[in-house]
């Protein structure tokens, strides 16, 4: 699975580990995520992510 990160922080979304405290959890690629989840380092929304 692929990692995509943050344009503007630079935090890098990592499926192996997903996001649990915004209840993503591991395993989950990055293209199944709600659209409403946004980045948990500065708050940028989905489609401001890139493939890493």
């Amino acid at each position: 699975m692929e990692k995509w990160k943050c344009s503007v922080c630079g935090y890098v979304y990592d499926p192996e580990f997903g996001d649990p405290d915004s209840g993503i959890a591991p395993g989950t690629p990055f293209e199944s995520i709600p659209d409403s989840w946004v980045c948990p380092i500065c708050g940028a929304t989905k489609d401001l992510f890139e493939k890493e």
